[in-house]
């Protein structure tokens, strides 16, 4: 990453936490109001001989500020917004992670924030118990990339593992990045929180519970990985095939689907290399149009099932109940 880019990117990603490895954006403010969370907090969805399981971790709202699309006008990001009849003052974000059941194996894809969640997040236990199952059930775990949002349910405050009894599966190349003492060292101060709460994760994790995977490999039998770097150094995709049909987790490839599927040119502050980010969303957002792919997304509208379909200079999300 050039030197000036990386300084961007720091102040793009400012204010995580030293000591709890939370941007600050997910703190709720009180002028905003409270987010509304999903009740039931996890929906169902069939793919051939697989279950998949939408857990919701809770909702995160932030004000809409000039820095959170960084290469459009605010005015025309709110003019985005009030045309889908939502708020021009903040942004709702969601975080959900899935779970493949298949067969005696129950897949879980990213985490959630576990106990380092703002008050109206850290629901993921409690929505998996809901749903039929408990931490340990999870057999195996995969990570698409490591912000805080992703990996901090892997641990608990106490440092003891969320899920006993599941290896998890990194991607080298974001997994490189983050262990990298050089880069930590180099890295801007807003960036730092984000370093350490990868290494609070994964600095001591068991060689026989950590499995380091190639991005765009096969990581379990049915599950693809697919290349999406740009997000953040490693940012990969996964892909769950059987009997002909597929489910495709688009992690954070938009952050938020009403503004960067409906316009996949803009880039969120959170994309670490927004070139590289923006030619990926075009790419995947494309093929899984065309495909008619189920696809789920962290931060898409909850149950986060849908797909995507041609709108204007992008792409809408159809949920599916």
């Amino acid at each position: 990453m050039h030197r000036r880019q990386f300084l961007a990117t720091g102040a793009a990603m400012a204010a995580w936490s030293v000591t709890t490895f939370v941007p600050s954006w997910a703190q709720n403010a009180p002028n905003l109001g409270t987010p509304t969370l999903p009740d039931p907090g996890f929906a169902r969805q069939k793919v051939g001989d697989m279950e998949i399981i939408a857990v919701n971790d809770g909702v995160a709202r932030r004000p809409l500020g000039e820095e959170f699309v960084r290469n459009a006008p605010i005015g025309e990001v709110k003019a985005m917004l009030a045309s889908q009849n939502l708020s021009t003052d903040y942004i709702d974000i969601p975080f959900t992670p899935f779970v493949v059941v298949r067969g005696s194996e129950r897949i879980l894809i990213d985490t959630g924030l576990g106990e380092f969640a703002p008050p109206t997040a850290g629901k993921f236990v409690a929505n998996l118990a809901a749903a039929g199952l408990q931490p340990g059930d999870i057999t195996q775990v995969l990570i698409s990339h490591y912000h805080g949002d992703h990996i901090n349910g892997l641990r608990k405050r106490d440092g003891s593992w969320t899920f006993p009894n599941a290896k998890v599966h990194v991607p080298s190349v974001e997994h490189a990045y983050w262990m990298d003492d050089a880069k930590m060292a180099a890295a801007p101060e807003g960036l730092k929180g984000a370093f350490q709460g990868a290494r609070r994760v994964f600095a001591d994790m068991p060689a026989d519970k950590l499995v380091v995977f190639e991005p765009g490999r096969t990581v379990l039998p049915g599950i693809a990985s697919i290349v999406a770097f740009g997000h953040t150094p490693g940012h990969t995709l996964f892909e769950a095939t059987s009997a002909g049909q597929v489910f495709t987790y688009l992690a954070d490839l938009t952050n938020v689907p009403t503004l960067f599927a409906r316009n996949p040119d803009w880039a969120v502050q959170f994309d670490m290399d927004a070139e590289a980010a923006r030619k990926v969303r075009r790419e995947m957002l494309a093929r899984v149009a065309a495909s008619n792919a189920l696809v789920g997304g962290f931060h898409f509208p909850f149950p986060a099932f849908g797909r995507k379909t041609p709108a204007g200079n992008g792409y809408a999300f159809e949920p599916v109940a």
